[in-house]
């Protein structure tokens, strides 16, 4: 975290352009502790003696301080997440300022924008605050928004959320375009719009294709060989389909990096046993790669075939780690599994057979939950507490990132889940109508995590369209 938070991301007011909002130390704590007793003990009277609580106690609070042009500590503001395990639930309090340094200075706004701003860069997909009544407005006008009235020490009080948008960003800049770029193709017809692969018609065949993002094989062509058979076999088992052979085109500077490039495709057709049938290679170019797979299923799972009251369920492999270079985006989960293992996880929605499916990519876990329901016509709720994750993954990264291996499901709750090797599935969630994908809370609480449609492609089987 910089020194100075609030002067970096958030601009300063001009009062105080010559301080500082920084994360206070112990002896800033000190001295914040002593501004909140004068102005909640002395100057409100709300709390008797002290208004230290667990909130002080856990040694996972931040405190933010604002100081003055001599480095004086003039107010601040504490921020934690909720519970013992941090889920990405976090509330900001006890915002307080010197008398003295009040009235048209900012400070307070500095703090508070300063929090929001922490909050975020610590992976809170939820950010509340209990603030007295009086200050309501104050925080409208800083972006906050009302929930509801409350009472805290006999006082009233209003709960404000502060709107976080990394999710509904993330799934906009990937997929929203899609329903504009693709109107009036044939993507496979009625009941298989949105889905991984496309069935072939007349036969039993399914096709996948995917690009890697140039950039990806450009600073690391051999783990992008890799991923191009990776995601085209996980597309192909989410739809049921058993892969039979792999076509690819390779774009590359010289034939020493097309040889990186197949270095890594190669190493995985041999773990995952998929032949590669053959392809295009083209020099002097940018770097490119993009794989086509070729499955099998005499019945594939379609991504439109959730119904309400669905229940959700994420099958992903927790195992591995961040890929060097790429924390809280790309998780490797792959590349130390044995060709048993990678075989059992990707015949898990063959065998599970359930309503719908979707290979959790791009998109992040959120983001193709969104487009899951999207195809099926309805919206989804995600328990946010109840998805598998890893203990080295913060929950707002594991909601975005791609995963390595995940498979979304929706089916019949009553219905018992087959194994998936050495992946680990949990129920999560629930389809619902309406549109978009609320995120709910341990306290019940449900918050917009997708406001709406991630595609624009629609329901996979129109009559769906008024679910």
């Amino acid at each position: 975290m910089t020194a100075t938070i609030g002067e970096v991301l958030l601009g300063v007011p001009r009062a105080v352009e010559r301080g500082r909002i920084d994360v206070g130390d112990a002896a800033d704590v000190l001295a914040y502790r002593a501004i909140r007793r004068t102005v909640f003990v002395d100057e409100q009277g709300l709390f008797t003696g002290s208004d230290l609580d667990d909130v002080d106690a856990d040694p996972r609070t931040v405190v933010l301080v604002a100081r003055d042009a001599t480095g004086v500590v003039i107010g601040g503001v504490r921020l934690a997440p909720v519970g013992a395990t941090d889920i990405g639930w976090w509330v900001g309090g006890r915002l307080a300022v010197l008398p003295a340094a009040r009235s048209s200075r900012g400070v307070g706004a500095a703090l508070v924008r300063a929090a929001c701003a922490h909050a975020e860069s610590f992976g809170a997909l939820r950010f509340d605050a209990t603030v007295q009544a009086a200050n309501d407005r104050f925080f409208q006008h800083l972006g906050w928004q009302r929930v509801r009235d409350v009472s805290l020490a006999g006082t009233p009080h209003v709960l404000m959320r502060w709107p976080i948008q990394r999710i509904a960003r993330q799934a906009h800049e990937t997929k929203a375009a899609l329903g504009a770029l693709l109107a009036g193709l044939h993507l496979g017809g009625s009941g298989w719009v949105g889905d991984d692969g496309a069935p072939v018609p007349g036969s039993d065949l399914v096709a996948a294709c995917d690009a890697i993002a140039p950039a990806l094989v450009e600073r690391d062509p051999e783990w992008a060989g890799w991923c191009g058979v990776l995601v085209n076999v996980n597309d192909l088992a989410a739809m049921g389909a058993s892969p039979v052979g792999l076509l690819d085109s390779i774009g590359a500077r010289d034939a020493s990096f097309a040889a990186r490039v197949m270095r890594g495709l190669r190493a995985a057709a041999q773990r995952w046993q998929v032949p590669v049938l053959g392809g295009h290679t083209q020099f002097g170019v940018p770097a490119a790669l993009s794989v086509t797979a070729l499955g099998r299923s005499p019945q594939p799972v379609p991504a439109g075939g959730g119904r309400i009251g669905d229940a959700v369920t994420l099958t992903a492999d927790l195992g591995g780690g961040w890929r060097p270079g790429y924390t809280g985006r790309q998780w490797d989960s792959t590349s130390h599994r044995s060709t048993a293992e990678l075989r059992a996880m990707a015949g898990f929605v063959a065998a599970a057979r359930p309503h719908a499916a979707k290979d959790v990519s791009m998109a992040g876990v959120v983001g193709t939950l969104g487009m899951l329901a999207e195809a099926s016509g309805c919206g989804a709720v995600l328990d946010v507490a109840q998805v598998p994750r890893p203990a080295d993954a913060a929950t707002a990264d594991w909601l975005t990132c791609f995963p390595g291996f995940g498979m979304l499901t929706a089916d019949d709750p009553a219905r018992p889940l087959p194994p998936a090797g050495p992946a680990t599935s949990g129920r999560c969630g629930e389809l619902r109508a309406g549109a978009g994908v609320l995120l709910r809370w341990p306290d019940g609480e449900l918050t917009p995590a997708v406001p709406d449609r991630v595609t624009g492609l629609g329901p996979a089987n129109p009559r769906r369209e008024a679910c």
